[in-house]
């Protein structure tokens, strides 16, 4: 649990510019609290309301189906916009997220100010930043493979045959090379195959159909790690280095679960289905 901060002092703190005076249909009244006082408060667990009502949402990401052509959503043949947002709160164990699919040629009514919550909890706000798409190919995670297929990615001598393109370090666990370099790549993606490894693999079914979900997007803590850095593009594992405190890769800013990553599924028959989250 993270003890909540005011919106405003944690972009002031990270250097965030600020775009415009925010509006905020459901600030809490703040005539009985100081600023300090809700500052040093730790959020509660669950969605019990602040006083004055709901917190508005907070943006976390915008996808376009001309930059992700696969994005568009089942029986809305118009929608070529994804919106994410989320409450900057746990509810109880991580943000509680809304999925909003929209028309980008429709959509020209744009807030000036939109609405923003009065609190947050700073590991819950995305630092501003650009996505520069790249489409890689994945397969599935070993623990969704058969039983046959898992016992020949663990057998050493199947690798051998690859000379020095496979790192002999991993002779003593194949699999893991498997999951690190080929299997499902780390950080931040749309679609792909699921990530386990806090968990074996669960049942994603849709609560009101009974279909099998698909991913969607994945909101990870890090883009990867040492064990993972073959996935990074060329090129950004020379960048400016990250704040101190900040974990390596960490360019979102976002922590998830202390360090794991937050994956979206949605129902292939309707978007009116709710949506799963997953912590992983």
């Amino acid at each position: 649990m993270s003890a909540a901060l005011s919106l405003e002092e944690e972009r002031a703190d990270r250097g965030i510019p600020v775009r415009g005076p925010s509006r905020s249909p459901h600030r809490p009244d703040t005539s009985s609290y100081e600023a300090e006082d809700w500052m040093d408060q730790d959020v509660p667990d669950g969605n019990q309301p602040w006083p004055g009502g709901p917190i508005a949402m907070l943006p976390v990401a915008q996808l376009y189906a001309h930059d992700i052509p696969q994005l568009r959503p089942p029986g809305q043949t118009d929608a070529d916009l994804l919106q994410v947002l989320w409450c900057p709160l746990d509810h109880p164990e991580h943000p509680r997220t809304a999925l909003s699919w929209r028309s980008a040629a429709a959509d020209t009514d744009v807030l000036d100010a939109p609405p923003e919550p009065f609190i947050i909890d700073p590991r819950y706000l995305p630092e501003p930043c650009l996505l520069s798409p790249e489409e890689v190919t994945e397969y599935p995670h070993f623990m969704d493979l058969s039983k046959e297929l898992q016992q020949q990615v663990a057998d050493w001598s199947n690798w051998q045959t690859a000379g020095d393109a496979v790192d002999s370090a991993y002779a003593v666990a194949p699999e893991e090379f498997y999951i690190n370099k080929l299997s499902v790549s780390p950080g931040w993606k749309a679609g792909g195959w699921s990530r386990w490894g806090l968990t074996d693999p669960v049942p994603r079914v849709c609560s009101v159909c009974g279909t099998e979900m698909d991913p969607l997007l994945t909101i990870a803590t890090t883009e990867w790690s040492g064990a993972t850095n073959s996935w990074a593009p060329e090129g950004d594992q020379a960048r400016a280095p990250l704040p101190p405190g900040v974990p390596p890769a960490n360019y979102t800013r976002i922590v998830i679960a202390s360090g794991y990553s937050l994956q979206l599924h949605i129902c292939p028959v309707s978007t009116d289905h709710p949506h799963l989250e997953l912590i992983q």
